[in-house]
C-alpha cells in the first residue's frame, strides 16, 4: 500500500512539473476568464472559482486545457488524501499534516493568502505586485500540498509495519462480518444449551453422587 501511494504521489509530481512549465499560460487563462466574467477586482481565492471560470467564462481551447490540467491535479491530490487516510490510523504529526492537505484541496477553501516559500519560486515568476496579489495563492497551492504530502510519507515510513495495517485489517474484518447471514435466536439458543450442559456436569448437593459416598443410616442398636 505504501509503495502504491508513493508511486501515485510521484505521478502527480511529474504532472505538476509539466504544469509549472506552463505557468504563464495558466495566468493568462485566468486573466482572460476574469475579464470575461467582469471580475477584475478580487484575487483567485479557491479551486471552485477556477472551476467556475473554466465552465462559464473560458473562451478558447488553450485556456480550457491549462485550467483543466490544474483542476485534474487538484482532484488527484484530493484522492491521495483519501488513500493516506486509509493507509494507517495516524499519529498526531501525520494527522495534522493530512488535515492541512484536506483543507487545502477543498473546493471552497480560501487560498488567496498562500505563499509558497523557498525553494519554490512560482510567486517570484509572477510579473508584478498586482499579479502576485491576484495569483500568488493559486500558483502556491499545489507545491505547498506536495510538500505536506512528502512530509506525511516520510513520517509514515518510520512507523512500525503493524501500524500500517491498523486501518485496513479492521475494515476488512468488519466487511466480512457484515456479509455473514445469521439466523435470529441462534446464538442465544447455543448459549442456553451450553449453560445447560455445564449445569448437568456440576454435581448437585444431596444428589446420588454425593449420597453414595456415605453408608446408609442405621438407628441406634437397630437394623435396617
Amino acid at each position: 500500500m505504501m509503495n502504491e501511494v508513493k508511486e501515485s504521489l510521484r505521478s502527480v509530481e511529474q504532472k505538476y512539473k509539466i504544469f509549472q512549465q506552463q505557468q504563464f499560460t495558466f495566468i493568462g487563462a485566468l486573466e482572460h476568464c476574469r475579464e470575461n466574467a467582469h471580475d477584475k477586482i478580487r484575487p483567485i481565492s479557491s479551486i471552485g472559482q477556477v472551476q467556475s471560470y473554466m465552465e462559464h467564462h473560458c473562451s478558447n481551447s488553450t485556456d480550457r486545457r491549462i485550467l483543466l490540467m490544474f483542476l485534474d491535479i487538484c482532484s488527484e491530490l484530493s484522492k491521495l488524501c483519501q488513500h493516506f487516510e486509509a493507509l494507517h490510523a495516524g499519529t498526531p504529526v501525520t494527522n495534522n499534516l493530512l488535515e492541512k492537505c484536506k483543507t487545502l484541496v477543498s473546493q471552497s477553501n480560501d487560498l488567496s493568502s498562500l505563499q509558497a516559500k523557498y525553494p519554490h519560486d512560482v510567486v517570484n515568476h509572477l510579473s508584478c505586485d498586482e499579479a502576485r496579489n491576484h495569483y500568488g495563492g493559486v500558483v502556491s497551492l499545489i507545491p505547498i500540498i506536495l510538500d505536506l504530502m512528502k512530509e506525511w510519507v516520510a513520517h509514515s515510513e518510520k512507523l512500525p509495519r503493524k501500524a500500517l495495517q491498523q486501518v485496513s485489517e479492521p475494515q476488512a474484518a468488519t466487511r466480512a462480518t457484515a456479509h455473514v447471514p445469521q439466523a435470529s435466536g441462534t446464538k442465544p439458543q447455543l448459549r442456553k444449551q451450553n449453560c445447560g450442559q455445564l449445569i448437568q456436569n456440576v454435581p448437585k448437593p444431596g444428589g446420588k453422587d454425593q449420597g453414595s459416598s456415605k453408608p446408609p443410616w442405621r438407628p441406634p442398636g437397630g437394623k435396617l
